[in-house]
């Protein structure tokens, strides 16, 4: 049997499905604030697993992954606890912006400090209430403002336990990243928690192929676990992990035309795009540095010199990915929808 869950002075009993309301600081207005966290306790022990998003508060694919997740009819047979915190950066959400109200990055706050600025006081909370109490974690992202990123995975692949989760979440590009100091990930790896980050989409837009993806590998996620049962279908292919990654830059300040879409395979000096001036009277081309796929790119015209196009992710076999890619990407456009998941346009 599954063990019962104290949060606060919550005690949540296996067999059970709770909503929780973790306070916040109240905002100048007096407004009180919460952090809503819904805990799903199986009756047979299992894993405890973690799934938050919008601790940017303007990527927002998470929160709408979180919902569908929520409403799996799997679930009912679930073995362990599942957690789910679809918005950890509330004041973000509430302005549409990636920052808390001290103009922190949350993912720089990590562990926290329960005595500290705002963004570590909600770093600390997050930590000693959902995080340091879970053996596994998967933390939902989207690309910045105006910048797209092909769904991919990032984790310690260094990590035995961390590898096969992010192999079983069905994903073809996997990004072997370090931790970053003060991030989520890096403070959950120091309590011995095994986390993948999910990266799909634009911040402050809906991207149904980013949200589909998403549901889909955390319940693969879920599956290798054990939390759920195995499905028949065959599992999802072996991804590709990337050996580096780099963003392309602007060599010049203009306005840019892209012509390489998300998951585009290209190759060494291919033709990415053009910067021109208003008047078109000059004109230069922006060139790939390297043989690779684009896993990552802007999505506004106005560009200044120096400034991030394309992010372009090397693999050893990079025609396999590219076709990989192109599966997985059909796959979900093809995907049947649940009556009551209608497709986002």
């Amino acid at each position: 049997m599954a063990e019962p869950l104290v949060i606060q002075r919550h005690t949540i009993m296996p067999g059970s499905r709770v909503t929780l309301e973790l306070p916040l600081a109240q905002l100048y207005t007096h407004t009180p604030l919460t952090l809503p966290v819904h805990v799903m306790c199986g009756r047979k022990g299992g894993p405890r697993l973690f799934v938050s998003a919008a601790i940017h508060g303007d990527e927002l694919n998470g929160v709408e992954i979180i919902r569908r997740l929520l409403r799996q009819a799997s679930l009912k047979r679930l073995r362990g606890t599942l957690l789910a915190i679809p918005i950890v950066n509330v004041y973000g959400v509430i302005q549409h912006s990636r920052y808390l109200p001290d103009r922190r990055d949350l993912n720089r706050a990590f562990p926290g400090l329960e005595g500290g600025s705002l963004a570590a006081r909600l770093a600390h909370l997050f930590m000693s209430e959902i995080v340091e109490k879970c053996t596994h974690g998967i933390d939902l992202h989207t690309g910045a403002i105006h910048r797209s990123n092909l769904p991919q995975i990032r984790a310690n692949m260094g990590d035995a336990a961390t590898a096969r989760l992010a192999r079983a979440f069905g994903v073809p590009v996997v990004i072997n990243s370090d931790t970053r100091d003060g991030s989520l990930r890096e403070a959950a790896a120091e309590h011995g928690v095994h986390m993948l980050v999910y990266e799909a989409g634009e911040a402050l837009r809906f991207d149904e192929l980013s949200i589909r993806a998403g549901v889909h590998g955390i319940m693969n996620v879920m599956r290798e676990l054990g939390m759920l049962p195995r499905r028949r279908q065959p599992r999802p292919g072996e991804p590709f992990v990337a050996r580096a990654s780099a963003w392309v830059r602007a060599p010049l300040s203009g306005i840019l035309r892209a012509i390489v879409p998300l998951g585009a395979r290209i190759k060494r000096n291919d033709v990415m795009g053009f910067i021109a001036d208003p008047f078109g009277e000059t004109e230069v081309e922006v060139k790939a540095p390297a043989s690779g796929i684009v896993i990552g790119r802007t999505n506004i015209p106005l560009v200044h010199e120096g400034e991030a196009l394309f992010h372009v992710a090397r693999f050893e076999d990079v025609k396999g990915v590219a076709q990989q890619v192109e599966s997985f990407q059909a796959e979900q456009v093809e995907a049947p929808y649940v009556a009551e998941h209608p497709p986002i346009v």
